[in-house]
């Protein structure tokens, strides 16, 4: 798709600037059902994607899981945007490992100098790839450890040479690794809490510029409870706090209540609430608030699950202030 190259220059300042999270595509709710309840997921976990959204999820797994998840990602910004994740889970006598993997891309980039000639086309992405386990503590308690690898690909060098015009010569390839740590705790049968920090390592630094920004260092906090638990209907209720780490308590005039109360107003609230019949038909809805993104609304979607398969659909769109579709479709499958 053709782009300016303001493109450019707006990427080439993401790269030397420190003031917000890199690799912000670590942010990205992925999996359809965890979608449709607003991303309300840290205390639920309990299909392949608990490999994001807390790896203690995965000490409680029976069964071998595999889930794939798409989205074309917010084509109201730019239409050749997508987002995918796949994730598989298997549980072994020692606990339960898993690997996943997200992979996002605005698609292609067209290339112009100042005086608006073309000068080439490059796709940008970014990619993680991890390594997750976890284990049972006691029949209550679960721990759960991720470890990820992390690739960003925002501008690539012969882009600095042929538009000397912006000064740079170097630095548009990020690479990095981030650590995770969950737990999950079950002190009845129809509640559960969790907990997860996650993306703790090393700035993201981008190659021979030297220039670094730091990971979206983040707190989940979760409960889960099932209210109605019968053997035709099954009712979820979920909710779930998100703090962003990187510049908390930043206003140094204000006491530390103060900042307190400030990064609890700016923390990202999510409820969820999933209905399911006979494990077969799924209904699911959310609410979300984002004070400091400005992301309010509502999520909803559903799916169907027989035969070890599941298909479904979240859809988030309504959350964001401009006009867009967000759809994700998931195929899992347990055996």
């Amino acid at each position: 798709m053709h782009k300016t190259i303001l493109l450019v220059l707006v990427a080439s300042t993401m790269l030397f600037g420190a003031q917000r999270p890199g690799a912000v595509f670590l942010m990205i709710w992925p999996g359809a059902r965890a979608t449709a309840l607003s991303g309300a997921f840290a205390a639920v976990a309990d299909d392949a994607t608990a490999c994001y959204y807390n790896q203690a999820g995965l000490a409680f797994m029976e069964q071998t899981t595999i889930t794939l998840q798409h989205a074309n990602w917010l084509p109201g910004l730019h239409p050749d945007m997508y987002y995918e994740y796949a994730a598989v889970a298997k549980p072994f006598t020692f606990g339960t490992l898993g690997l996943n993997l997200i992979y996002l891309t605005t698609g292609e980039t067209d290339v112009y100098n100042s005086d608006g000639t073309y000068q080439g086309t490059y796709t940008t992405f970014d990619i993680s790839i991890g390594g997750n386990y976890g284990v049972e503590l006691n029949p209550r308690l679960g721990f759960g450890l991720g470890w990820k690898f992390i690739y960003s690909y925002l501008v690539p060098e012969w882009v600095f040479g042929r538009l000397p015009e912006l000064g740079i010569t170097s630095g548009g390839i990020g690479v990095t690794y981030g650590f995770d740590v969950g737990m999950l705790y079950k002190p009845f049968s129809f509640l559960t809490v969790g907990a997860a920090l996650q993306n703790i390592g090393p700035n993201i630094s981008y190659t021979e510029s030297g220039s670094s920004d730091p990971l979206p260092y983040t707190l989940r906090l979760g409960v889960h409870t099932q209210p109605i638990n019968t053997g035709m209907f099954r009712v979820s209720v979920t909710a779930d706090v998100t703090k962003i780490l990187v510049g908390m308590f930043a206003d140094e005039d204000n006491s530390f209540f103060e900042n307190l109360s400030y990064e609890f107003e700016e923390a990202w609230k999510a409820v969820g609430l999933e209905v399911d019949y006979y494990n077969f038909v799924k209904i699911r809805f959310g609410y979300f608030h984002d004070e400091e993104g400005e992301r309010k609304g509502i999520t909803y979607g559903g799916g169907i699950s027989a035969g070890g398969f599941s298909l479904d659909v979240g859809v988030d769109q309504a959350i964001y202030d401009f006009t867009t579709t967000n759809r994700k479709f998931s195929l899992s499958y347990i055996f």
